[in-house]
């Protein structure tokens, strides 16, 4: 068995004289002469011994019945096996490497995981080859492996099509055919839905389902990882998967080789062929089906030929290629979404998905759902989809299903008032950049338990019902949630990337409540933040020391938080260059924790007193570096200024945003030289020295 694990060799058990149920779990009389065999022996040795014989037993193989029957039966296996030589009938199809390569990765088969990788794209882009090719390289690597196609349940389809969508005994009877074959058993009993969990649930089994999207029919054969064992692998038409390869359309040289394979037997064109050889591929689309029929009807011709068929080659070749193409056409079951397909194919090809639904608005066609529809059956692509923007859609209750549009970078849902949740599918956009569903005033669910690796900018602003923090991505770099009614900080989430966040006017009493109310907050944080803005914490009293960890903080807005008291002092945020106060009614001392402030919003705070540091320059002029202030006087106190000469004014920042000069406090008048400085509720007469 080590050997099989190691280098994958095939073994075929022989149970002569034994029940393999004995040996799997070492009972009867072979369960005492391995209990006598295990004295002296480790625990650690009779643990692995166990398991090997549970996985040999797993294995299927021949055990005691007719001698010369099970004799025979076993050299037929082996000669079998011996002369199993791989299939070469794709070895011609130009990209097949790449295509293999990048399933193989998906389907990790290094992994002890059981995985499902969806297969997906148009008609005639070759995901039947695809999949042929990938069962007969693996399937010798698996106990049991079995390719379903229409062919293979056609029978069992028939009785399904005249009776309840979802019949048991159809179940049933798909449950035994699909034992049968990958058991390699001719009869197979099956009496419950139970039975393909249990038989396959310790084995390595690959399971290939082609051109069938019948959910009733998945679920019946590939119900869950659970009914099978470990390294198991399946690959399923693509749709609802997590893991999805999207067979994209060939490059023009790409197109340019499959079609001359088809046509001359070779990857390139002969001489005098080149020009016409490219024009016919490029008719073709770069659909490698059409590719192939249009080389096969002209292999062997001679260039005449060719030049007399180039006019007609748009009819289809006597409809060679539309059948083929017909086929998920045809598989729509309902007319209105043929309706709706030919409206895209005639009139919309291209557009964008918002315009679509504009103008089939008043079409009675179900629009959003014959979309995701016609995108289930490859016969429209929205992967090419970047941007959607649905925002003020005020009756957009539910987002369509967004599995297929995985290279959507920008979803824009601002202002949908009557959608309550986001779909799961936005777990497949792993582009995504820009989520934003501002002002969502009843939006209640977030998707949870996902990662959006690209996602940079979440915007949650005005969401007044939700509730649950959003955890859909650790990457965020800024994120909005002011308005929001948030109760709680996930304990777990660090948000490493984030760069901004937005907490102003949160409508949950629940989030503040604690004695130190930002704690939580901070742990979440990362010293990669550069801008934070909160806004009324009526249980924030002073701002918590871990401030100082802050090193890129740029921008620090703390507003209308009506008992703040303290801020930290003798720390310096070298990078903050904007600090806003204003409405932090209890605050008394001037703020120390930065010499690097360009903008400073103390309006309506409790400010005694101000000392601004100035830095006095060799020829005795003093430099400063405020270019916006806001300063309120307040009842409560009488506001003065540590130096009588100096006080801060408002003006227009030279290129290097610093301004030389002294300023003297004047009486009212219209003097050369005077300013006025206003601020929120204050102003006064300024004089700048002129020398």
């Amino acid at each position: 068995m080590n050997r099989k694990k190691k280098f994958g060799q095939r073994v075929i058990p022989v149970f002569y004289g034994l029940d393999p149920s004995h040996v799997r779990k070492q009972t009867g009389d072979f369960g005492k002469i391995f209990e006598e065999t295990c004295h002296n022996k480790t625990e650690e040795v009779k643990t692995r011994w166990k398991e090997a014989l549970t996985n040999v037993a797993n294995i299927l193989g021949y055990h005691s019945g007719n001698k010369a029957t099970m004799i025979e039966g076993i050299a037929n296996d082996v000669l079998d096996k011996l002369l199993l030589t791989p299939s070469k009938d794709f070895d011609n199809f130009v990209g097949i490497e790449d295509h293999i390569a990048q399933m193989s990765a998906l389907l990790h088969l290094e992994s002890e995981e059981v995985r499902m990788v969806g297969i997906w794209g148009s008609s005639g882009i070759g995901k039947t080859t695809i999949a042929r090719v990938l069962f007969g390289r693996l399937s010798l690597h698996f106990q049991g492996s079995i390719y379903i196609d229409r062919r293979f349940i056609s029978k069992s389809m028939e009785n399904y099509s005249k009776s309840n969508p979802d019949d048991y005994n159809m179940k049933l009877h798909l449950q035994e055919n699909f034992l049968s074959k990958i058991l390699d058993k001719k009869i197979i009993e099956v009496d419950h839905l139970g039975v393909v969990k249990g038989k396959l649930k310790d084995l390595k089994v690959l399971i290939i389902i082609d051109d069938l999207d019948d959910q009733v029919v998945l679920d019946t054969l590939v119900g869950g990882d659970e009914w099978f064992g470990p390294r198991s692998r399946a690959i399923l038409k693509g749709h609802g998967i997590k893991c999805i390869y999207e067979v994209g359309m060939p490059s023009e040289n790409l197109a340019l080789r499959m079609f001359c394979q088809s046509a001359f037997r070779q990857n390139y064109p002969p001489v005098g062929f080149m020009e016409l050889a490219s024009e016919v591929a490029a008719r073709a689309g770069g659909l490698p089906l059409g590719l192939n029929i249009l080389g096969s009807c002209l292999r062997a011709r001679n260039k005449k030929y060719w030049v007399d068929m180039l006019p007609t080659l748009g009819k289809g070749l006597d409809g060679k290629i539309e059948k083929a193409l017909r086929v998920s056409y045809d598989g729509l079951e309902r007319k209105e979404h043929q309706a709706l397909f030919r409206h895209i194919a005639c009139f919309l090809n291209g557009d964008e998905i918002k315009n679509i639904k504009l103008m089939l608005a008043d079409s009675e066609l179900n629009v959003d759902i014959g979309l995701e529809t016609l995108v289930e059956k490859s016969l429209i692509l929205t992967y090419r989809l970047r941007n959607m923007d649905l925002q003020r859609s005020r009756n957009l209750k539910e987002i369509p299903n967004l599995s297929m549009a995985i290279n959507l970078e920008t979803l824009n849902l601002a202002f949908c008032s009557s959608l309550v949740e986001l779909p799961s599918s936005i777990q497949y956009l792993n582009k995504l950049k820009k989520l934003d569903v501002t002002f969502c005033e009843n939006l209640e669910i977030l998707p949870t338990g996902m990662n959006l690796e690209s996602l940079e900018r979440f915007t949650l602003k005005g969401c007044s019902r939700l509730k649950s923090f959003p955890d859909i991505s650790t990457n965020i770099s800024v994120l909005d949630l002011s308005e929001t009614a948030i109760e709680e900080f996930p304990s777990s989430l660090r948000l490493e990337n984030l760069a901004e966040l937005g907490m102003c006017r949160i409508k949950s009493e629940n989030l503040w409540e604690r004695v130190q109310p930002l704690t939580p907050l901070m742990a979440m944080l990362s010293s990669s933040l550069t801008r934070l803005y909160l806004s009324d914490i009526p249980t924030l009293v002073e701002l918590p020391s871990l401030f100082r960890n802050l090193n890129k903080l740029k921008s620090l807005s703390i507003r209308h938080c009506i008992n703040l008291e303290t801020l930290p002092n003798g720390i310096n945020l070298k990078s903050l260059d904007i600090l806003d106060l204003t409405s932090c009614s209890r605050l008394r001392s001037f703020p120390d924790i930065s010499t690097n402030i360009s903008e400073l919003f103390l309006s309506e705070t409790g400010i005694e007193e101000v000392d601004i540091q100035l830095h006095v320059s060799n020829n005795g002029e003093s430099t400063f570096k405020l270019k916006k202030w806001g300063i309120s006087l307040f009842s409560s106190g009488e506001q003065t200024i540590s130096d009588q000469n100096i006080l801060p004014r408002v003006y227009e920042p030279d290129e290097e945003n610093t301004v030389y000069g002294i300023c003297h406090e004047t009486e009212l008048g219209d003097e050369p030289g005077d300013e006025l400085v206003e601020t929120m509720r204050c102003r006064k007469r300024m004089r700048r020295s002129i020398t």
